[in-house]
């Protein structure tokens, strides 16, 4: 018989599951992990009849997506146009991002893949004998050290071409040039570190839902048990 158990460990495991998992996709699909040096208007973006040109805007480079500026020739708007500026897998700036590209998918998939599981966990606490939070809990810290392997690896990167051209001359390896590090880089670090602690936070989510309390409720014939 399913019994389904409710606590408040359990319920917070699976909500910061669910929050890693978002926030290491959101910011790898993100174009925010390089805001380039400030690139000056044009005298396409002059504004009507006063001569003032528009403030200097900032491009940013992600992974493999970026955003600019375009100016359209006979309207005086601008638009910012983000997407992809690898079209493959080969297209990807650097040696080095490709790696990270790797290590940041894998992590993210098997984050995924325990949001997932998480959100059943409520009715299913153990495979094969083994405690569903505890497997998901090595998953978690095995993701954890893809994401780490990738965010290492990604800095490495800064001296390609296409760093330099959004950096300037003296962007390298290890060295931001003119840019600075954009939303998504820090919130790939942050998801990084809940990762870990969701990973340790699992052992406590699978003590409140075995502790004798929960042996009691189930003895007492009840399929729905709700603890804080």
């Amino acid at each position: 018989m399913c019994h389904v158990i409710v606590t408040c460990r359990s319920m917070l495991w699976t909500l910061l599951s669910i929050v890693v998992a978002f926030a290491e996709l959101i910011a790898f699909m993100s174009a925010d992990w390089l805001i380039g040096k400030a690139k000056p208007s044009s005298s396409e973006d002059v504004d009507n009849g006063t001569g003032a040109s528009q403030e200097p805007y900032h491009p940013t480079l992600g992974i493999y997506g970026r955003c600019t500026r375009i100016s359209h020739m006979q309207l005086s708007r601008r638009d910012t146009l983000c997407g992809p500026y690898a079209e493959n897998f080969n297209e990807i700036a650097s040696g080095f991002w490709q790696a990270t590209a790797i290590f940041l998918a894998v992590g993210i998939m098997i984050l995924c893949a325990v949001a997932f599981v998480s959100v059943f966990t409520m009715c299913v606490q153990s495979i094969m004998k083994k405690s569903i939070f505890n497997v998901c809990g090595l998953l978690q810290g095995i993701a954890g050290l893809f994401l780490i392997l990738g965010l290492i690896l990604y800095p490495a990167g800064w001296g390609c071409q296409k760093a330099i051209s959004y950096c300037g001359h003296y962007a390298s390896a290890y060295k931001l040039g003119d840019c600075s590090l954009g939303w998504a880089f820090y919130t790939a670090i942050g998801g990084t570190i809940l990762t870990f602690i969701c990973a340790v936070f699992s052992a406590q989510a699978e003590i409140a839902t075995s502790s004798d309390k929960v042996q009691e409720e189930i003895e007492e014939g009840k399929n729905l048990i709700c603890l804080l």
